[in-house]
């Protein structure tokens, strides 16, 4: 698996840093979306779809 996040498209909504904070931060400047680790562990796997899925702005997607 693996995130990519479109910083351009991000509305700082911060629904992904809520949801995943191990894998998603906002940027302190625009508040935009800061990808931690764009290959979650197992372990993160299912927060990391969660956070993709509550994405307002559709910023995020992942290739499984």
């Amino acid at each position: 698996m693996r995130i990519q996040a479109d910083t351009g498209r991000c509305v700082g909504a911060g629904m992904c840093a809520l949801t995943a904070p191990d894998l998603f931060d906002q940027s302190d400047e625009q508040g935009t979306v800061v990808l931690l680790d764009p290959e979650p562990p197992a372990g993160g796997r299912d927060s990391a779809r969660e956070a993709v899925e509550r994405c307002p702005s559709g910023a995020l997607t992942l290739a499984e």
